[in-house]
């Protein structure tokens, strides 16, 4: 029987949807159709599920939900029989839809094409951002780009059309920019071969980077699989203003959070701060959100999400959520992991790095880090834009400043970058005359794409080598990220400090206290920047550069070149043959911090990525060996001589040699490349052994049919030397949360053992035998395509 509190909200939501023009208050959600995007008008968005799911659940747990419970539990593949328990089980999620960008894609089609079928089972797109370098400007650049990977774009425009995938044309803008405007709603579940997939949690979405497994794993109709998520929540009072913008937020959160305290678990927005956010606003503290390891970030549904929808022509889905807004908000009394609390009132700009994007300063106090930690003052290079910090609020906003600063007569010091988010931002903020307020100051337009953000920058002012510092509104900042030189100090901040910085030419400058000096020799103080959230005139689409499925696509045929220096097909890899593994050697044992970009290097190497051998050069060269602090040079443990990582590697490899990896703390941390766990499997390796790892690299090297293993005690790690053989015992009876055991043979003769843990489900463990997840995949395909011959 419905208590009082119980009727109340029945009635409501009752009137909720009677308002929205629904026939009756009994009739169910699931009876509305509303496409995910006016792109996909066959494709519904399915609120049902979700409705349906939750009575279950609720019925089970008996206790209340917080947001992304609700929306992650909408989504179980079997909501009656699923182990739910933060942190612990493996969830089997059925997510509405797949994104990846074109350096990622081409290895997830290629995967997908060996899996044997011929459509997608979920609505995927595919964007090409990745591969478009920065150079003299945004026209020659992409003119440039197409010419250099005119192959990898036929090769993804071709297998799109043929699986009946959405494909972007390069110049179309960065994939999270172009899911915000276009695919994102709130309450819905997508995976993206990208780690900043989470930007669509500004939209309500529970949006998660993954590796190119797991998005052929859904393209094929497979359940994603998931540890079930802790949830953080980040309780925002006050209101923000003046110079403290969204960006400020994520900063302060990765301070606090550090880039490996969300691992694990998805961050929740609450309180009464969030009605002064934007929704493009709350898509750049999702976005970076990444930085602190969050499986993702996600905001509750409200007026500012409604506002963007009807501003990119959603109204329908808009007015849908408003009918479901009961599910997508936390639940009175929903119980979190850890709580944050944050003031917006009393928020201050910050500015993160160098080298990690966790290292959080208040500007306040920032000149004097700069001073005590002898970074280098002046300011060479300036960069906006970005997936994270593209808006047009964002642009309106450095827009006002740069137009104050011209009034004195100004220009800025620092080169001035500027990158739009999209084909849509940069049209409209070409036509409101934005794009012209930045050229006036000695700005420089780059491509629609990710540029310098990702690496690829053609960056000619310095030479590598040369200490200097550069400001973003980017969200990384690892060593050498932005333009692969090491010694680069490289800072991130809100696009508004960004500029400001850039008249100054000198990072100590603080725009909140300090004066610039105009031409007629008078100082001056910025005013508190102001913008607008959304365009007053409505967005200009620009150019179409979006490529839907054709009807016939039986005809297409897959543009790939056999003798290709950029494409080539998959050949399986080998299943375990069963046997214990014995004196493997150590092909690196890596010390400190080991990124994906230390894995599998991006830069000038991304236009390998849909070639595996070739891209496999790169294999851990970033990593620093243990043994002498050098990066790129490891001992040979059969020729006794030093060598590249990727070359020691091969030389194992060909003669039948299994080697291991050791790694360190957050191994794997930063962006979600699968390349980073196909390089060593391709190489030969047979298991890497840290002390953490990072998520997503983590079920990667899962998928991809390799050990990833944790040292039971990580002090343990202190015990391996390089020189060491190794045994794994206990593969023979490989099983959930039982532990492996590592014997060390060192060069003295003498063993130690050392206990290994493990993460690997039931099913994980059927991937290791097969020798991959696509393998697995591949043979149950092919049973199943018999068994329907048999019976035809």
């Amino acid at each position: 029987m419905l208590n009082l509190a119980s009727k109340t909200q029945a009635v409501k939501r009752s009137l909720q949807r009677l308002a929205a023009g629904m026939a009756t208050a009994a009739e169910p959600i699931g009876a509305t159709k509303v496409p995910m995007s006016n792109l996909e008008p066959n494709a519904y968005i399915n609120y049902q599920r979700i409705e349906d799911n939750l009575a279950v659940v609720r019925d089970r747990l008996k206790r209340p939900l917080t947001l992304s419970e609700k929306i992650v539990y909408g989504h179980l593949d079997d909501p009656y029989h699923q182990e739910i328990e933060r942190g612990k089980s493996y969830l089997k999620l059925r997510p509405d839809r797949v994104a990846c960008q074109d350096a990622t894609a081409q290895m997830a089609i290629l995967q997908f094409m060996s899996a044997g079928m011929d459509t997608a089972a979920v609505p995927t797109t595919v964007h090409c951002d990745h591969l478009i370098e920065a150079q003299v400007g945004g026209v020659k650049d992409l003119e440039r780009a197409k010419q250099i990977n005119k192959e990898v774009y036929d090769f993804l425009a071709t297998a799109t059309a043929k699986y009946g995938l959405g494909f972007w044309n390069p110049g179309s803008g960065i994939i999270h920019q172009i899911i915000l405007e276009n695919y994102a709603f709130p309450g819905g579940l997508m995976i993206g071969t990208d780690s900043h997939t989470p930007n669509a949690g500004g939209l309500g979405m529970v949006a998660c980077g993954v590796g190119g497994a797991d998005a052929v794993d859904v393209m094929a109709g497979l359940p994603w699989e998931l540890k079930c998520p802790k949830v953080i929540q980040v309780n925002l009072t006050g209101k923000i203003g003046g110079w403290t913008t969204p960006k400020d937020v994520i900063l302060k959160v990765a301070g606090i959070l550090t880039v490996k305290g969300g691992t694990g678990a998805i961050v929740e927005y609450t309180g009464p701060g969030v009605e002064s956010l934007s929704c493009t606003g709350m898509a750049t503290i999702c976005n970076m959100g990444a930085e602190i390891g969050a499986t993702t970030s996600l905001f509750p549904f409200n007026h500012r999400m409604v506002d963007y929808l009807k501003a990119t022509r959603r109204e329908a889905i808009a007015n849908y959520a408003r009918t479901f807004q009961h599910n997508l908000k936390a639940d009175d009394g929903a119980e979190y992991d850890q709580t944050i609390e944050i003031n917006l009132s009393e928020l201050e700009p910050h500015i993160n790095g160098p080298f990690t994007p966790d290292l959080a300063t208040p500007i306040s106090k920032f000149k004097g880090e700069v001073e005590k930690k002898g970074w280098p003052a002046e300011l060479k290079v300036a960069l906006i834009g970005s997936c994270t910090n593209s808006s047009y609020e964002d642009m309106t906003r450095s827009a006002a400043i740069a137009k104050e600063a011209a009034s004195h007569g100004l220009q800025t010091k620092s080169k001035f970058t500027v990158t739009p988010g999209s084909e849509q931002v940069r049209a409209t903020i070409e036509r409101d005359g934005i794009i012209k307020v930045f050229e006036d100051v000695g700005g420089l337009v780059l491509a629609n794409a990710c540029g310098p953000c990702i690496g690829q920058w053609d960056r000619r002012d310095v030479k590598k080598g040369e200490p200097n510092s550069i400001i973003t509104s980017y969200n990384r900042n690892f060593t050498g990220r932005n333009d692969a030189n090491p010694a680069t100090h490289a800072f991130v901040a809100s696009p508004d400090i960004v500029t400001a910085m850039a008249f100054a030419g000198d990072l100590r400058f603080n725009p909140l206290t300090d004066s610039l000096t105009g031409t007629d020799g008078k100082p001056f103080k910025f005013s508190d920047p102001s913008g607008f959230e959304l365009p007053p005139r409505g967005f200009d689409p620009g150019q179409d550069t979006f490529q839907p499925p054709p009807k016939d696509r039986a005809s297409v045929q897959v543009a790939i070149d056999p003798k290709s220096e950029r494409l080539q097909a998959l050949k399986p890899f080998p299943p375990w043959d069963g046997k214990t593994p014995t004196d493997l050697p150590i092909l690196i044992k890596v010390k400190g911090k080991c990124t994906t970009d230390h894995i599998s290097a991006g830069g000038p190497w991304l236009k390998y990525r849909g070639h595996l051998e070739n891209i496999s050069q790169n294999c851990l060269i970033g990593a620093i060996n243990a043994e002498n602090g050098e990066a790129n040079k490891v001992k040979n443990q059969i020729t006794g001589e030093y060598g590249p990582v990727p070359e020691t590697a091969k030389f194992y490899r060909d003669r039948g040699i299994k080697w291991v990896v050791i790694g360190d703390h957050n191994y794997g941390e930063g962006s979600s490349r699968e390349h980073a766990a196909l390089e060593p499997r391709f190489l030969g390796g047979f298991a890497v052994i840290t002390r953490s790892f990072a998520r997503i690299h983590e079920t990667n090297l899962k998928k991809q049919g390799m050990l990833a293993l944790t040292f039971a005690n990580p002090e343990d790690y202190d015990k391996v030397r390089p020189s060491d053989r190794v045994d794994i015992l206990g593969l023979e009876s490989f099983a959930p949360g039982k532990n492996l055991t590592m014997v060390l043979k060192h060069e003295d003769g003498t063993k130690e053992e050392i206990p290994l843990a493990h993460s690997f489900n039931e099913g994980q463990i059927e991937w290791f035998k097969a020798g991959s997840a696509l393998n697995l995949m591949a043979s149950k395909f092919k049973q199943q395509k018999e068994q329907e011959a048999r019976q035809q």
